[in-house]
């Protein structure tokens, strides 16, 4: 299939602009910023799973630590595996940090090409990007067939989004692995691959399943996993969608035949226009978000470390607009939560209500 082109003068001029606000010593204090975080997000993941294991024994204690390890785990995802399997931090155990992945339940070889190639190459675009097949469950793009009940999805969805990580843990990573392909693209499957993915499974499933069983009636190991992969799934399916299932997002580009009758058109500038970011002032959603309420810097500079995406958001606002280009941004989490419910409900409705 045809390919998105290069980002022309706007990829060029931010580049250069990038490079220039990326100084030696810029990327030095960002290392250790992203060192310091990473081992306090893992402190943060194990302290709470700890506290389950030996301390917690009734449910007054065991529920907030469920959603403490949920969160952690979120963080985790968010800041180390994220920007490790992007290629975004380097060093001799970047390979070893992606693999965190792995101990999450998900896998870090298939969502290497589900999320670097077929997300990042064609965003928003049905039939090649695997972010926006959620169907028959949800409907996401304009070009995607509509079932009557997505005429509720506006409200259901919110709780479905907590299946994201079961997905993950129990039937998604199982059957592309064995189906050999995610989207457009083939998964490699040497036998290292296929051995770390096995191993990746066993281990998750020993620390999150296995050894409470062995602590715990039958009954609370379940629950307690139940609880801690609903809410991980949600955090991270809602993060995500906000990014991208908005109404500020450009969505009338959004199918693999369009792609083709369309060949002259721009990567980067589709990068752009079909990502919103949200929140930028806030400090606190920008730290445990691992920086993707900056989305457009990430898909415009994957392979940045998120540390920089702050600083960056203003460079790449001002470099569209020097070339016409129009950056999108929801000042709130609030307001970008409201859009991405006014993008189910629409998307939702039949077209003769729309």
């Amino acid at each position: 299939m045809a390919l998105l082109k290069g980002g022309g003068d706007f990829q060029r001029d931010l580049r250069a602009e990038v490079a220039s606000a990326l100084t030696p010593s810029v990327l030095r204090r960002g290392r250790w910023q992203m060192g310091i975080k990473a081992a306090l997000i893992t402190a943060w993941a194990v302290g709470s799973y700890l506290a389950l294991i030996v301390w917690a024994r009734e449910p007054w204690a065991i529920v907030p630590l469920c959603f403490s390890l949920a969160l952690a785990l979120a963080g985790v995802g968010f800041c180390i595996q994220h920007d490790t399997n992007h290629g975004a931090v380097g060093g001799r155990y970047s390979r070893l940090l992606g693999f965190s992945l792995d101990l999450l339940g998900g896998s870090s070889q298939v969502w290497r090409e589900k999320h670097n190639h077929a997300h990042h190459s064609f965003t928003n675009i049905d039939g090649a990007d695997t972010d926006i097949e959620s169907l028959p469950l949800a409907r996401f793009a304009p070009s995607q067939r509509r079932y009557p009940h997505h005429r509720f999805q506006h409200i259901y969805m919110w709780f479905f989004y907590g299946l994201y990580a079961f997905n993950g843990h129990l039937t998604g990573d199982w059957a592309e692995m064995v189906r050999g392909r995610v989207g457009l693209r083939r998964i490699r499957r040497s036998p290292g691959v296929i051995a770390a993915f096995i191993l990746g499974k066993v281990l998750f499933f020993s620390w999150a399943l296995m050894l409470p069983l062995m602590l715990f009636p039958w009954w609370a190991a379940l629950g307690g996993f139940a609880l801690t992969s609903w809410v991980f799934g949600i955090v991270l399916a809602v993060v995500f969608q906000m990014a991208h299932c908005v109404e500020e997002a450009e969505h009338g580009f959004t199918t693999v035949a369009e792609l083709e009758a369309n060949p002259g058109r721009r990567w980067a500038e589709h990068q752009l226009a079909s990502t919103v970011d949200f929140a930028p002032r806030s400090r606190v959603l920008t730290w445990y978000l691992g920086g993707l309420n900056f989305q457009a810097v990430h898909h415009l500079m994957p392979k940045v470390c998120h540390v920089h995406y702050a600083r960056l958001s203003p460079v790449v606002e001002r470099v569209a607009a020097a070339n016409g280009l129009q950056y999108r941004c929801h000042p709130t989490f609030r307001s970008a939560i409201g859009s991405h419910a006014r993008w189910l409900r629409r998307m939702g409705m039949a077209p003769s209500t729309m």
